[in-house]
């Protein structure tokens, strides 16, 4: 009986196993990170029904013999199964679990783990074991990611270096290769996206897939995409550690240096702002004698920064003295006009693109293509044909209402662009956004603000998440904006229900920032 009891509790376990990976996965693997969110988000791992299965399998256990206990026991654990099957039915995933190679390890070592404890019911016939059983169906799972992932950090970092040595051996045998790195607090996917496009005009280029910007996704791309007919390789380089990009450096050794931003992200992570500014910058002082680096002057972190390397820099910028800069900025709801001022010279642009930050990204491009001798005709039919990069101020038509998705941004500078470009658009003006994270102790200030900016830019607020959006309504209520029009959305399944019944369909609707599952809350 105790066998069928035990079987009965894996399986029960399955569905909070799934939650407590996708969890873990979303964390970035990190325990560290897995605790804030945890203790952030307490009632998605202690739910009153799980505490009240828990307490009644106790009971059971020590006040009923066997095998009537059990047999409590077993109901109370399929009760459970039950309705996690039901929550995972009904749940609607942003990000939903990838099943890697990495995730298969720890579904091996999890199962094994909670096997060696159900042994314990099997082979200990105590009403302890017995009362063991309900609330590790429960709890069991996000306990066991903790030995779990001592178990397989060795493993994972094993694995993590023969892959890495493969692609240094492959960087190596390629000295011939151009690479451009690419960090920043933010832009750093859309500059790389900019900078392919601009660079590929002319040279065969590979650049990172996605957000591939950490040593395993830049080890997977030289070591599955790098051909010998490539000529440049645009690399994005991200970084939430001190250290971090230190590393990269070392691995990709780049030649052309970008640094698009610095600002509050990953402040949990990183500690200070100073950590960050000194991790970041590490992209131009790592740079060869004979290397070259682009810098956005229209940030105070990189502008009041002192390089140590003697190595050739250019600055770009829109509001500051640059080597490059963008004047006579026009945005409609297609597109934006500039033009570059470099020197003496003074080149016209059109772009699908929209917002200020896309325009300084462009930039930066224009600064490597120039010090990769492409002439400014290239140039300017590579701007005007770029495509909008996805989910960053990216113009759409969904249903026939007109979107600018800016789903990937998750920043306080590129945030307050986004509504700058949303409040230069005709007719009735809505924000969808579930607000920022990862910014430490300033994140409820940084989001406050966010709501603050909000009047004027928009005419209605969709806000996605009851907890961590209550920064941004008390921003926006002490602007004074019309509050009737700000709404609250649990999910963005509400929020989009709510725009295909009433959007205004000659108006604009800015999608800023999308969390995944694990902080939408």
């Amino acid at each position: 009986m105790r066998t069928v009891t035990a079987c009965v509790v894996l399986c029960a376990m399955l569905f909070t196993a799934k939650k407590a990976l996708h969890m873990f996965q979303q964390n970035r693997y990190e325990t560290g990170r897995l605790n804030g969110w945890i203790k952030g988000s307490p009632k998605e791992v202690f739910s009153v029904p799980g505490i009240v299965l828990s307490l009644a399998g106790i009971a059971a256990a020590f006040l009923l013999k066997e095998p009537v206990s059990l047999f409590v026991i077993i109901a109370l654990s399929a009760v459970w199964l039950a309705l996690e099957a039901m929550r995972e039915k009904l749940a609607s995933y942003i990000k939903p679990l990838v099943y890697t190679a990495r995730v298969k390890r720890q579904i091996a070592v999890l199962a094994v783990l909670a096997c060696a404890v159900l042994c314990l019911v099997i082979f200990v016939k105590q009403a302890w074991t017995a009362a063991l059983c309900v609330p590790f169906a429960v709890f069991g799972p996000w306990l066991l990611l903790y030995p779990m992932a001592l178990i397989t950090s060795p493993i994972e970092a094993a694995v993590r270096k023969h892959y890495l040595d493969q692609a240094k051996n492959i960087l190596k045998e390629r000295p011939d290769l151009i690479r451009i790195g690419i960090t920043g607090s933010f832009g750093k996917t859309t500059t790389k996206n900019i900078m392919q496009a601009m660079v590929s005009e002319q040279y065969n280029s590979l650049m990172t897939p996605a957000s591939y910007n950490t040593p395993m996704g830049i080890t997977i791309t030289i070591r599955t995409m790098l051909k010998p007919l490539h000529q440049v390789f645009v690399c994005e380089m991200g970084a939430d550690h001190v250290g971090d990009i230190t590393e990269l450096m070392e691995f990709v050794h780049p030649t052309i240096g970008v640094v698009t931003s610095i600002g509050p992200q990953h402040l949990n992570t990183f500690g200070s702002q100073e950590n960050i500014t000194h991790e970041k910058m590490q992209m131009i002082e790592l740079l060869p004698a004979d290397g070259f680096g682009i810098l956005n002057a229209d940030n105070e972190f990189i502008r009041s920064y002192r390089i140590q390397n003697p190595v050739k820099t250019v600055t770009y910028a829109i509001h500051h003295d640059a080597d490059y800069r963008a004047e006579d900025i026009r945005y409609t709801p297609t597109g934006s006009s500039f033009t570059v001022v470099c020197g003496e010279e003074r080149i016209p642009m059109e772009t699908k693109l929209l917002g200020e930050l896309n325009i300084l990204n462009i930039l930066s491009a224009v600064a490597a293509a120039r010090h990769l001798g492409i002439d400014w005709a290239v140039i300017r039919r590579a701007v005007r044909s770029m495509p909008q990069v996805e989910h960053r101020l990216e113009l759409k038509k969904i249903n026939g209402l007109r979107f600018i998705d800016d789903a990937f941004n998750a920043n306080p500078v590129g945030s307050a662009m986004a509504l700058e470009v949303l409040g230069m658009m005709p007719n009735t003006r809505t924000i969808v956004t579930p607000g920022m994270i990862d910014l430490g102790a300033k994140q409820e200030e940084i989001n406050h603000a966010f709501g603050e900016k909000m009047k004027g830019k928009a005419d209605i607020v969709i806000l996605v998440g009851e907890v961590q959006t209550k920064p941004i309504y008390e921003g926006l209520k002490d602007s004074g904006f019309a509050m009737e029009n700000v709404l609250v959305m649990k999910t963005v399944k509400d929020a989009f229900a709510w725009l295909w019944a009433n959007a205004d369909p000659n108006g604009t609707i800015l999608l800023e920032n999308d969390l995944p599952d694990a902080f939408n809350h």
